[in-house]
């Protein structure tokens, strides 16, 4: 079997901005929550029988503790933030399992969530459904893969290479080079993308770069300089990539029998009736009879 886990933050802030906005009767903003919920149907109607969906219940985490730059719900529209509770509701009413993570962030339940299941010998594939680049860091072969759904692209180990030029297990450091502005963390000046894999693909830690540029292998340009930023800066890319490296003892599930989807709860006809989307109850029911 396979086992799908899904970025509900990334697919609530994807429909948010994609999808026209529409409130329930109480006058709360509901359209992202509708557009997720319809989101996951699919998946459902396409024969997956095991999931779990992780969300940032709050924005902040312990990463907050270790850099005070670090992302906040600092910006976030109100009647976006006002949703996340809202879609944790409706999907365990829909009678799927959700991880809501207050401590951690989405991106360690799901790190979490695909080494537990990656370990289950009746898994054959743990898909990762989100275009997020620390997510790459999970990547193993082809048995832990990453989704893009929106562009219904599939990433494997050696699809990261060819996106990113590193290898998964390389990724906290290459972000650490070269930052990433969604988290806020900035990387170094001087580091970019090319310079940072071609650094990288060659030492695959940071701990492996030589600290004399004359020891670089001569396929890298500008190493001197390179070198010169990375070393004047070495606590701050080891904080860089502390903070880009996921946590992978959050909590998710004992079991990957878990994740099984077996049909929504009887709290879901309500909620759909509450979000004015009594079509996906009803196509929710025909998915649990399809044999």
């Amino acid at each position: 079997m396979d086992v799908y886990l899904i970025d509900g933050t990334y697919e609530l802030f994807r429909h948010y901005f994609a999808v026209p906005k529409t409130t329930d009767v109480e006058g709360n903003e509901i359209a992202a929550v509708r557009g997720v919920l319809a989101s996951v149907l699919s998946l459902l109607e396409k024969g997956t029988t095991h999931l779990g969906v992780a969300t940032d219940h709050v924005v902040e985490s312990f990463r907050n503790e270790l850099y005070a730059n670090y992302k906040t719900g600092e910006g976030v529209p109100a009647d976006l933030m006002s949703q996340f509770n809202l879609l944790e509701e409706g999907l365990e009413a829909m009678g799927v399992v959700v991880w809501p993570m207050v401590e951690f962030e989405a991106d360690d339940a799901l790190a979490t969530a695909a080494v537990k299941a990656a370990k289950d010998p009746s898994v054959d594939t743990v898909i990762i459904c989100t275009p997020d680049k620390d997510l790459s860091q999970c990547v193993v072969a082809d048995k832990i893969v990453q989704l893009d759904r929106r562009k219904n692209e599939t990433r494997n180990a050696e699809g990261v290479f060819k996106k990113y030029g590193v290898k998964p297990e390389t990724i906290p450091d290459y972000l650490a080079l070269v930052g990433d502005a969604s988290d806020g963390y900035p990387g170094l000046p001087g580091w970019g993308s090319k310079g940072a894999s071609s650094v990288l693909s060659i030492y695959p830690h940071l701990e492996d770069i030589p600290k004399d540029a004359k020891l670089w292998s001569a396929a890298i340009r500008g190493s001197a300089k390179l070198a010169e930023t990375l070393f004047n800066t070495w606590d701050d890319v080891l904080l860089y990539r502390k903070l880009a490296t996921l946590r992978t003892d959050a909590p998710v599930f004992n079991s990957v029998d878990e994740l099984k989807w077996t049909g929504p709860t009887d709290k879901f006809e309500a909620f759909c009736t509450r979000l004015k989307t009594p079509y996906l109850y009803k196509k929710t029911i025909a998915v649990t009879k399809t044999p």
